[in-house]
């Protein structure tokens, strides 16, 4: 179960992206009450915040070209590199009692931006790094740590923020992305199969990663619905529950029921690593089935129990889902291509994100809240639905190995990838 553990370079990416994690889990409360003490306007927060998201979105299909032409893990070490100057600048200003809203979003965009550069190359560098048969297992042990280190990092925020001050919460996701650049740096992965001299334009590339998208019916099927199933789920849970929860069981329950999603998901990892089937897709693409379960209990029945084991099955099935998707594409897409799929996967889901905190408020007061509920819940159902019915969701085929590698190093050279 741990045997990609074996392998340096897939030891360094865990690291990195774990401390990174950790790092990302603190800057968000502490950014949140910087901004409060400084304003103490919500509108400001949400620019900044919003600021942030918005330059991500913008530049993740660039960061997939990026790291379809240029080593993965030097991208990824600028990249955080960078990051550690935005937050370090940030960090400073609100210590230094100099920080201003305007400053304030453009250093978040700033950071979002370099962000987008390496997430498709993180997510993209895995097949590089350790043989095939052993990637669902290091998706599951990549996604536990980077849950864990989650769980921790919250809370850690809001204790810095209480005791110390929340620019020390800042100039800490610095040191953690110091921290990560520098497990990036170590990373050596195999040389890359021959590129071509002269190598097509931004847009040209771009194109061709448009084409590995929708040449592939169960890629764009599943991120189509994940988009739908996203903006029900932002908005249900992240607007909605607090609401909800406010008349019902109380914030510091509400604290309870996310937690309990978390743990799930923690579980849901363990679980993947020793799942063995042919139509890994399809089994994952099932279990986004359970999504429904907390938006609709949150809008039929808020009791604390009922939520908490909603939210932990949800938690937990998602995860099944995770490491599929994360493994089929690996296994299915060509890897001198994946970044670049990656990135297309990424705008689908990240972009329906804000759509539906922002659409939800609105709908809620026009219709109610409880039949908001009800409806998103309807809606991640049909979306399940539109998935399971798909021929090349239910029947795309997943290699399983006869065996396992002894060697604790990478493989002399890529791996070769199967055609879909």
């Amino acid at each position: 179960m741990l045997a990609p553990l074996r392998y340096v370079p897939f030891r360094f990416l865990v690291a990195g992206r774990t401390i990174n994690a950790l790092g990302n889990a603190i800057a968000p409360v502490a950014l949140a009450f910087a901004v409060l003490d400084l304003t103490g306007s919500a509108t400001d927060l949400g620019l900044v915040v919003g600021a942030r998201m918005l330059a991500n979105v913008l530049f993740l299909l660039f960061g997939g070209a990026l790291a379809d032409r240029v080593p993965k893990n030097l991208l990824m070490v600028g990249s955080s590199i960078a990051a550690a100057v935005t937050q370090a600048a940030v960090a400073g200003m609100i210590l230094s009692g100099t920080a201003t809203v305007p400053l304030l979003i453009v250093l978040s965009s700033i950071n979002g931006m370099v962000a987008a550069l390496a997430l498709p190359a993180s997510s993209a560098i895995l097949p590089q790094l350790l043989p095939a048969e052993l990637r669902q297992q290091a998706n599951a042990i990549s996604r536990l740590s980077f849950n864990g280190a989650m769980i921790m990092g919250a809370p850690v925020g809001g204790i810095i923020v209480a005791a110390i001050s929340p620019g020390w919460g800042i100039a800490i996701d610095a040191v953690t992305f110091l921290c990560s650049a520098a497990c990036f740096a170590l990373l050596r992965i195999p040389p890359a199969p021959t590129v071509p001299a002269e190598r097509a334009g931004i847009v040209a590339e771009l194109r061709t990663g448009w084409t590995e998208f929708r040449s592939r019916t169960w890629l764009w099927v599943v991120v189509a619905a994940f988009s739908v199933i996203n903006a029900c789920i932002s908005g249900g849970i992240n607007v909605l529950g607090p609401l909800v929860a406010d008349e019902t069981v109380g914030r510091r329950a509400w604290g309870f029921v996310l937690a309990a999603q978390t743990l799930g998901m923690l579980l849901g990892a363990l679980i993947a690593m020793r799942l063995r089937v042919r139509r890994l897709l399809f089994v994952g693409v099932l279990c986004t089935a359970f999504e429904v379960l907390p938006v609709l209990t949150l809008g039929v029945a808020p009791h604390l129990g009922l939520l908490i084991a909603a939210t932990f099955l949800a938690g937990l099935t998602i995860e099944e889902f995770g490491i599929a998707w994360e493994t089929t594409m690996q296994e299915h897409v060509p890897a001198d291509k994946l970044a670049r799929v990656y990135s297309y996967d990424m705008v689908g889901s990240y972009l329906a994100i804000p759509i539906g905190q922002v659409a939800t408020g609105p709908i809620a007061e026009a219709v109610g809240v409880r039949t908001t509920l009800i409806g998103a819940a309807g809606l991640i159902a049909l979306a399940v639905l539109a998935m399971v019915s798909s021929s090349d969701v239910r029947n795309l085929r997943h290699e399983l190995s006869t065996g396992s590698p002894t060697e604790g190093r990478a493989p002399a050279a890529p791996m070769e990838e199967l055609a879909p």
